[in-house]
């Protein structure tokens, strides 16, 4: 048995406290996750107990190709079983591996952290951005979608900046113990505020008019944690992954939709494990440098909170965004001053914007039911683009300058630009005909 939304009567602008409740939940449950102290430190603590470079480079890849593997059969889960679940239980193994890493530090326990955690990210991509586009579109504000998202990437990056000032005071009170316990209590608040989740999703075959939902005990609002499930787990998962699979082979503008998340994402996502050495590499004091990587992670927070006016651009809109980004980039970086890092993060501003809009276009383009399985597709993507990002970096990094790695990795985004303008003007001239054929039918007598 196949779950869906059900679109509630009456529902639309004026349900304002619904969507405030699954905002306000978002919102938390994304700062949440992001406020883990032992973000600046955990590599520090590979090395302190004694882990290679070639070592801590082979974990980071086991946590992408973690991700990749279960990424898919996540989001068809997604489908079939409750999202909110999913959201709950993620948290839980990513506390279980901070855990493990601080009371028995070794490469082994380190690799098994990095397993769980990569299986917490699995769980929630897809599952999170379907269960908050079908709650909206339930409430008739699926408008909202994009800008939405952008705050709750927002106020993700709002917690990495404020986790980084307390990571230092913490550290020096109780060393790497008290960092983890700090970073396995933000997991367990994540958890418990991912059972705020509304939920409601019906069997895809009932009528449209039926409002019932799988309710769980309490008030019948779907408060039940697990209260959406599907009748046969295993079947419903084996389907939504057909289904999501037959809508991109059959639908071209999916396919597109899922093409573009990656190209826009990946890039500038991978770059971002590199601005500290970029932002050294300007000549600025090695004390000063978190305070200029803030600048770019202030910009990139800017462009998720423009998502909302961001949605109004169109393809030629789109592709503008991204070259104007990429210039900026390439400019910021090729300069190897520190006036240069704010274009860096003028830079980031629009790539976080442009991520935000391209799963907004996919979100409106999916149509069917695996609408987790198909946004986990886009993620395995984005996390293969990564991993190819990483490879190319090390060898042209290892061959150049770091501003010059970067502007390089700008042009991507200019032949995605060319490539999304060239689609905009050949979408028009065919408009433009079919106008021109039905004009002239009318014309005969």
């Amino acid at each position: 048995m196949t779950l869906s939304p059900a679109r509630v009567p009456g529902t639309g602008p004026g349900s304002g406290p619904a969507v405030r409740r699954l905002t306000a939940t978002l919102y938390g449950y994304a700062f949440l996750d992001d406020f883990v102290l032992l973000y600046p430190v955990y590599a520090l603590l590979f090395s302190d107990t004694g882990l290679t470079v070639w070592q801590i480079s082979s974990l980071f890849c086991l946590w992408s190709l973690t991700g990749v593997l279960l990424e898919i059969p996540s989001g068809a889960w997604a489908d079939a079983v409750s999202r909110r679940l999913l959201l709950w239980f993620g948290p839980l193994l990513t506390a279980a591996g901070f855990t493990l890493w601080v009371l028995a530090p070794s490469y082994w326990a380190f690799a098994l952290g990095f397993v769980l955690w990569g299986a917490k990210g699995a769980l929630g991509s897809g599952a999170l951005e379907a269960l908050v586009y079908e709650e909206l579109d339930r409430l008739g504000a699926a408008d909202r979608y994009g800008a939405v998202m952008g705050r709750a990437r927002a106020a993700g990056l709002v917690a990495v900046m404020a986790a980084m000032p307390l990571t230092g005071p913490v550290y020096a009170f109780g060393g790497y113990p008290a960092v983890g316990l700090a970073s396995v209590l933000a997991c367990l608040l994540t958890a418990a505020t991912a059972t705020r989740f509304p939920e409601h999703r019906e069997p895809a075959g009932a009528a449209k008019d039926d409002d019932a939902c799988r309710e769980g005990p309490g008030d019948g609002t779907g408060e039940g944690l697990g209260d959406t499930v599907s009748d046969t787990p295993g079947d419903g998962w084996a389907r939504m992954l057909r289904a999501g699979l037959a809508e991109a082979r059959g639908n071209r503008s999916v396919r597109g939709a899922l093409l573009l998340v990656p190209a826009v994402t990946a890039v500038w996502g991978a770059l971002d494990e590199y601005t500290p050495l970029l932002v050294r590499d300007t000549g600025v004091a090695e004390s000063a440098v978190p305070n200029w990587l803030l600048l770019i992670w202030a910009g990139a927070t800017v462009g998720g909170l423009l998502a909302g006016v961001g949605r109004r651009l169109g393809t030629g809109g789109f592709a503008g965004l991204l070259a104007v980004s990429a210039v900026a980039l390439a400019a910021g970086a090729w300069v190897r001053t520190p006036a240069g890092i704010g274009l860096v993060a003028l830079a980031f501003c629009g790539f976080q914007l442009a991520s935000v809009l391209a799963d907004a276009r996919l979100q409106d383009r999916i149509g069917g039911t695996g609408r987790a399985t198909l946004t986990s597709v886009a993620g395995v993507g984005t996390d293969l683009t990564t991993i190819a990002v990483y490879g190319a970096y090390g060898v042209i990094g290892s061959a150049t300058a770091h501003g010059a790695a970067f502007a390089l990795f700008a042009v991507p985004y200019l032949v995605t630009a060319v490539v999304l303008a060239a689609a905009r003007k050949g979408a028009a001239a065919k408009q433009a005909a079919r106008a021109a054929r039905t004009s002239g039918s009318r014309a005969r007598p």
